[in-house]
């Protein structure tokens, strides 16, 4: 009787450890789920493949959409919560979550990369491939590179020297920024200057780094860029910069302020429009779905790439909604946007919902 007993437990302990497997175990389970209806969740980014796929990070998975139904292609993976996706230019997927790191997906099988590989945190929020196909990754420990081969990580914190001359306006702020403050390795978003420098928006201050060295970025008035939650480089090469301190473009020697409201999100279209989610000027608060409370709208609005050099640009707000994600033109000029309760599509004149089903 004894033995069967220890026989029993040992299947036990078998079985618990096949069902907590990590996800870099479970490669080759991509049969994902598919539906008729998109995210029901918190849904933070939105891309478009170069097979015209729609993909989209939520809190419950990662959802491709080809035009007719959708895939929730993590769905025998991981049950993390996805914030970010990326295609590089190889054609591989990587997508961001908040707790399990990074999953790399090749279409038919995945591998997860966690700070046992390198990352700086698990907790990762934004991802970019710069010009040498270097992948970088935002996390809340600081910015990690990947080459394809290897992490190096990069702390915002510490004693970094500040420059004392350069074009941009980085010379009036050289306090040290503590060690301890996790605020300032918080990376809410990376981009690539046309010099090659790098910058970093987080909840703290915005740094930019050249290779060598990293500086506090100041606006003209000399004051930090403080929690940037979104940033793009324009076709011209200008910096959109949205937040905290509300929508701002850098061209390389000025800063202009477009809105002092809160911008959680900047996407440029086709036309040179400037897409931003933010606080909505019309409506000032609304209902949160499934919470009972309410809280600040948010607008999906659009600047009109013809006035924004005149002194009043024309903005025009299309939808509100309790918070406002990720932005996508799709090939066809379809607007996509992620919400609080899932995505949704603007085709011009209407806003379709996806989480319902057709």
């Amino acid at each position: 009787m004894k033995n069967k007993k220890n026989v029993l437990f040992c299947l036990v302990i078998l079985l618990a450890g096949l069902i907590y497997l990590p996800a870099r175990a479970q490669q080759n389970d991509t049969a994902g789920a598919i539906s008729m209806a998109g995210p029901k969740r918190i849904t933070r980014n939105v891309i478009q493949d170069r097979k015209g796929n729609i993909w989209m990070a939520a809190f419950d998975g990662m959802f491709r959409y080809d035009g007719r139904s959708f895939t929730n292609v993590t769905h025998h993976i991981s049950q993390a919560r996805f914030f970010a996706v990326l295609e590089d230019r190889k054609g591989n997927l990587w997508f961001t979550s908040v707790g399990s790191g990074v999953y790399h997906y090749d279409g038919k099988s995945f591998r997860n990369f966690t700070t046992r590989d390198g990352l700086a945190s698990d907790r990762v929020t934004c991802i970019y491939e710069d010009k040498a196909g270097n992948i970088w990754f935002g996390t809340e420990g600081g910015a990690t590179r990947y080459d394809g081969k290897s992490f190096k990580n990069l702390k915002m914190t510490g004693a970094t020297p500040v420059a004392k001359s350069d074009s941009m306006h980085i010379s009036a702020y050289d306090h040290p920024i503590p060690e301890n403050s996790w605020m300032h390795n918080d990376v809410n978003a990376i981009i690539e200057d046309k010099n090659g420098r790098f910058w970093f928006a987080t909840r703290g201050y915005t740094r930019m780094y050249d290779g060598k060295t990293l500086v506090t970025v100041t606006n003209s008035e000399g004051k930090p860029l403080a929690n940037v939650r979104s940033m793009i480089k324009d076709k011209k090469g200008n910096i959109w910069l949205g937040g905290h301190n509300g929508l701002q473009r850098y061209d390389g020697h000025t800063f202009t302020n477009f809105t002092r409201k809160f911008v959680g999100f900047v996407y440029e279209d086709r036309k040179g429009n400037i897409w931003t989610s933010s606080e909505s000027a019309d409506n000032p608060n609304m209902a949160l779905s499934g919470y009972g409370v309410k809280t600040p709208a948010w607008a999906l609005s659009r600047y009109d790439g013809n006035t924004l050099n005149d002194k009043k640009p024309t903005v025009t707000e299309i939808a509100n909604k309790p918070m406002i994600f990720g932005i996508l033109e799709d090939d066809k000029g379809n607007i996509w946007f992620g919400a609080m309760d899932g995505v949704y599509r603007y085709d011009g004149k209407t806003v379709k919902d996806f989480k319902k089903m057709n």
